[in-house]
């Protein structure tokens, strides 16, 4: 009789304490209602310190991509505990770390039941178009600008082809490109990147080749902007690259990259003449081998338009084991990202390197500010070749727009909802590259500034268009229109 009491006071105060928890999170306890959910952030139940036991992670919406790749992803597990605000932490991570897989359009991240301590989780995905084969007309210049200004809309600087990419070839996030391009250059390019090495998806592998031509070829730089050699009746500039890499992710925001890789091209002798220093000890055929680690680390909302956190990343590069090519060459970049109101941002962006010996580098391993990713808004015409230095990019921005189109398609669901940003800014950049023979390139061995305002696009597909406004220090000014990121 004394036990069967005390068994049912225990019931009962196990009953009360759970309908309490219950209450304090204002949440039901059924199998079948959401409990809490990344859809809806406002209904964060009330903090508390017990743990609960994650019981299960069920993924729904994933037709193509596999489950294994989408806890991959995901900082908790099933037989773990976790308190009640940390869970919900993790929630919002891993819906920021999963759309920024770039894989799905949304992401739903839900505690759908609870019994008592255990909970049952529910991760829903809506999957992107993985295929796109992809025509393509493009200019080779730096930019659309450049094309427009510098080479008078040359048609003959105008690449055309296709590109296939399969941004998930298997499921598990690995992606297959195919390169064919005429024109211009001639190039065909084959790339596979994401092979799971290990059963804990930590190391993958990467590899790649291209092969290709043209007939045309910048050899040297005159009042810094590059001067081309062009030949109708042959190709001048033929190359082939390659490289295999292996990458290391521990966790989830930072990654370990060790490669190799294999480059070769050849020029006419013309070109040596016209530059003796274009390449190492003034040969028309050079091949090498290059080594590189590179650190990266990604703490961001969104990393094709981040608003809110935190990249940096590492590089160091050897160029030329046993060759004539002799580089060491160090970078590094970082940006961050703060929001400072509802609709109000601020970025700043640092980046340099250094490369050595400082002396007797050939012209193609002096390439700096002006080049890949690396430019001042406003020099969008020019380049600054140096073996070092530095940059720093700050811009204040506010949103205008955030919104989503909606068309209503039964058959193409994917294109049902199109969202669409728009945000206006102000920026400011600085910069220096030093370069121990510059010639007469009179942006080397100074400080160099800028500033403007401009409009960035963002929309389906991480498509970006930026519209920028810029002024320099030569007191020259103009419109430019770039597509990609950029540090």
């Amino acid at each position: 009789m004394i036990f069967k009491f005390a068994s049912i006071i225990f019931i009962w105060c196990a009953l009360c304490s759970t309908s309490t928890v219950a209450a304090q999170m204002g949440i039901g306890l059924t199998d079948r209602e959401i409990l809490y959910s990344t859809k809806d952030s406002s209904n964060t139940p009330t903090d508390t310190s017990r743990l609960f036991i994650i019981k299960e992670i069920t993924v729904e919406g994933n037709k193509y991509t596999r489950t294994s790749t989408i806890l991959r992803e995901v900082s908790f597990y099933e037989g773990h505990g976790y308190s009640l605000p940390l869970l919900v932490k993790k929630f919002a991570q891993a819906k920021k770390q999963l759309l920024n897989t770039a894989l799905f359009h949304e992401v739903i991240v839900s505690l759908k039941s609870l019994e008592g301590y255990n909970a049952y989780v529910n991760i829903e995905v809506r999957e992107r178009w993985y295929i796109f084969p992809v025509p393509f007309v493009k200019t080779v210049d730096r930019s659309f600008g450049e094309w427009v200004k510098e080479q008078n809309m040359d048609m003959n600087r105008v690449n055309y082809g296709i590109r296939i990419k399969h941004h998930n070839a298997t499921g598990r996030n690995d992606k297959l490109t195919l390169y064919f391009m005429n024109g211009y250059t001639k190039q065909f390019s084959l790339e596979y990147k994401g092979l799971i090495l290990d059963r804990k998806q930590q190391w993958t592998s990467s590899l790649g080749m291209g092969v290709g031509k043209n007939k045309q070829l910048d050899y040297i730089t005159t009042g810094n902007k590059r001067q081309f050699f062009k030949s109708d009746q042959t190709f001048v500039h033929s190359f082939f690259n390659s490289y295999l890499e292996f990458s290391y992710r521990k966790a989830i925001k930072t990654k370990h990259t060790f490669g190799v890789s294999y480059q070769s091209f050849s020029v006419p002798d013309t070109i040596l003449t016209l530059n003796p220093t274009f390449s190492p000890n003034k040969k028309s055929a050079v091949q090498y081998p290059e080594l590189y680690y590179n650190l990266s680390h990604f703490n961001v909302d969104y990393i094709p338009f981040p608003i809110k956190g935190y990249i940096g990343e590492i590089s160091l590069r050897r160029k030329g084991i046993g060759t004539d090519m002799n580089l060491w060459q160090l970078t590094a970049k970082g940006s961050g990202m703060w929001q400072l109101s509802d609709k109000y941002f601020f970025n700043l962006r640092v980046g340099g390197g250094i490369k050595l010996p400082f002396k007797e580098q050939p012209y193609i391993n002096t390439q700096f500010i002006g080049w890949n990713d690396m430019f001042l808004q406003g020099y969008e015409y020019y380049v600054v070749n140096g073996v070092a230095g530095g940059y720093t990019k700050a811009s204040f921005s506010r949103e205008l727009v955030n919104t989503n189109f909606h068309i209503p398609s039964g058959k193409v669901k994917k294109l049902n909802s199109i969202p669409f940003r728009m945000y206006a800014k102000v920026y400011g950049n600085a910069g220096y590259a030093y370069n121990p023979e510059p010639g007469d390139n009179l942006l080397c061995n100074r400080m160099l500034y800028s500033a403007g305002v401009g409009l960035d696009m963002v929309t389906f597909y991480d498509f970006i268009i930026r519209v920028e406004w810029s002024f320099n220090q030569l007191g020259q000014n103009d419109i430019y229109l770039h597509r990609k990121n950029y540090f």
